[in-house]
């Protein structure tokens, strides 16, 4: 009885564990987000396409291309009136997940999450965005 109980005790410890990324992990992929929200904020193109990973600039091959995708799929993402991180996951060694907080250009609040992927050389890069509208009100 004694080692179920201990058995199940650890369940949550390795859970809580290898669900959440180290701080190291988590701060790269927030500075990735941040850096590319802060270039579409600012227009550039350039510099917000290249926080993109590989699949993604194998989808939309030009700045042009990625940038006409944000614009049309993702207005609050390309131009936010503010944005925060919430809840961040790691799915896998090198994959993580955040949750990024959003008040649209139109001032309703949105749920944009973020997969990211650590790349060969180390550095973190955005694989995919998905948005949704959220229910919650703005603080």
């Amino acid at each position: 009885m004694r080692r179920t109980l201990f058995a199940l005790a650890l369940v949550p410890l390795m859970l809580t564990s290898s669900a959440f990324a180290g701080d190291a992990e988590v701060k790269a992929g927030q500075a990735v987000i941040d850096g590319q929200l802060k270039a579409l904020i600012a227009d550039d193109g350039a510099k917000a396409y290249s926080f993109a990973a590989p699949n993604v600039k194998q989808v939309f091959p030009t700045v042009d291309a990625f940038m006409n995708m944000v614009t049309n799929g993702y207005p609050p993402v390309r131009k936010p009136q503010s944005y925060a991180f919430g809840k961040v996951e790691e799915t896998g060694p090198g994959s993580i997940v955040q949750q990024v907080l959003i008040v649209g250009p139109d001032g309703k609040d949105y749920e944009a999450v973020y997969t990211l992927q650590q790349q060969p050389d180390g550095t973190f890069q955005i694989t995919g965005c998905s948005l949704r509208a959220s229910n919650s009100l703005s603080t």
